[in-house]
């Protein structure tokens, strides 16, 4: 558990560091940035695959993700205008998140109990 635990905590210094050049105006940086952040949110989704509360909150992290690219994008070259684009996105994890919540966190306890007693 260490290694995925170091791993995501790389992975929250590459977001910080992507949304530092977003808000430091340094697009070229910021937009490289984009690659290895969201290349790292894939794959570890990719590896939670296997626990369904982590896949779900990891498939809205790399939603968020390419929201916030795709809004920091906009804002870059396009006047702000990719907003919209980026509203997707964010209501698309919302979706997801939603999703793990009402139809399969409330089972969650029972499952629980089931795999403890087996």
């Amino acid at each position: 558990m260490k290694d995925i635990r170091e791993y995501e905590n790389l992975h929250i210094a590459l977001w910080l560091l992507k949304d530092t050049c977003w808000v430091s105006d340094w697009k070229l940086a910021g937009m490289l940035m984009i690659i290895p952040t969201l290349a790292v949110a894939v794959h570890l989704a990719w590896k939670s695959r296997k626990n369904i509360s982590d896949l779900f909150h990891n498939i809205a992290i790399c939603l968020w993700i390419t929201a916030n690219a795709t809004w920091m994008t906009g804002e870059f070259f396009y006047e702000d205008g990719f907003r919209k684009y980026a509203m997707i996105f964010f209501a698309a994890g919302i979706v997801v998140v939603s999703i793990y919540y009402v139809l399969h966190f409330p089972y969650r306890k029972k499952e629980e109990v089931l795999e403890t007693n087996a």
